[in-house]
């Protein structure tokens, strides 16, 4: 049997590695895209008289400082279990969701506060025109800001990372942004100078709730929350299914950063020997780990009980 449980553990770990080298590279290729583009930008914004477009270049300057606090959450989160950190590191990647999120909320504001002054301000006739420069530099923006936000979704999907997705919402509200850019310089191209600060009050009411979304998220995994209704009705119908278990008298699961914990209590036939019991506690242990990836630890309690009391 300890045999069996060191080839888990590896198994284990092998499983968090890769999942760390994924997030590691996608970072890595966020980081080049988001400098690039940052560069690219604000090049367009001050050659085109852009203020929208030198905003955006700003953003996406941000982009590269967040995704750097997602590759630290990641590397601290995947570290190995420790003598003062037993149940391992994983919520260390929710820290570093919350403060993307602190920062997506932060630029929603700062978005929506310029927009509500130009509006207010009402000194439409004194902006500069933008040159097609900006313009151009907003479609290429939106194009692959848009491709970054679905690639890191899928990478954040694979390995069940909080803060990668909470960095794919930062690639989404940059994407977003761009857009309002684009609004805003061709409707000053047109003669409608007003779209811009309008575009840029929309798009923070999008940012704000992405990062709502992300912070609630990573709160439910600070706090212990039980899994989805559809994770565990899976759950029970597994171990139903596995031999030698007559009911189920309990099954809590709580989650713990990215991975999940599960307690369960199951009845045996009283008649069956200790090793017998066992076993069957011992297979529905390693099925549950096998079923479910994000599960990292499965607490399996056995009660003895009479056939003729179900």
């Amino acid at each position: 049997m300890k045999k069996i449980l060191n080839q888990m553990i590896k198994s284990s770990q092998k499983d968090e590695l890769q999942d760390k080298e994924i997030a590691m590279h996608i970072s890595v290729v966020s980081i080049i895209v988001n400098t690039t583009l940052s560069v690219l930008k604000l090049f367009a914004g001050i050659f085109a008289h852009s203020g929208a477009m030198i905003s955006d270049a700003v953003h996406s300057a941000s982009d590269v400082f967040s995704t750097f606090i997602v590759m630290i959450g990641i590397h601290i989160s995947s570290k190995e279990s420790d003598e003062e950190h037993q149940y391992g590191h994983e919520r260390m990647e929710c820290i570093a969701a919350i403060l993307l999120a602190n920062v997506l909320f932060a630029i929603s504001i700062g978005i929506g506060y310029q927009g509500i002054q130009k509006v207010i301000g009402g000194n439409y006739g004194e902006l500069q025109i933008p040159g097609v420069l900006a313009l151009v530099a907003a479609i290429t923006s939106i194009v692959v800001k848009e491709w970054m936000y679905w690639y890191t979704r899928a990478g954040a999907k694979k390995i069940n990372s909080s803060a990668l997705m909470a960095d794919a919402w930062h690639h989404r509200s940059d994407s977003l942004s761009s857009i309002g850019s684009f609004v805003g310089i061709l409707g000053a191209r047109l003669g409608f100078p007003i779209f811009d600060p309008i575009a840029s009050i929309v798009i923070c009411f999008f940012v704000a709730k992405a990062a709502v979304d992300i912070f609630r998220d990573a709160i439910d995994k600070l706090v212990d929350k039980s899994c989805d209704m559809d994770t565990v009705k899976q759950m029970r119908e597994i171990i139903l299914k596995q031999e030698g278990v007559l009911q189920i008298d309990l099954l809590q699961s709580r989650l713990f950063g990215s991975k999940i914990y599960v307690d369960i209590e199951i009845s045996v036939d009283a008649e069956k020997t200790l090793r017998e019991s066992h076993e069957i506690a011992e297979q529905l242990h390693k099925i549950m780990e096998q079923e479910f990836p994000r599960v990292k630890h499965c607490m399996v309690h056995v009660n003895p009980i009479e056939k003729e009391e179900l």
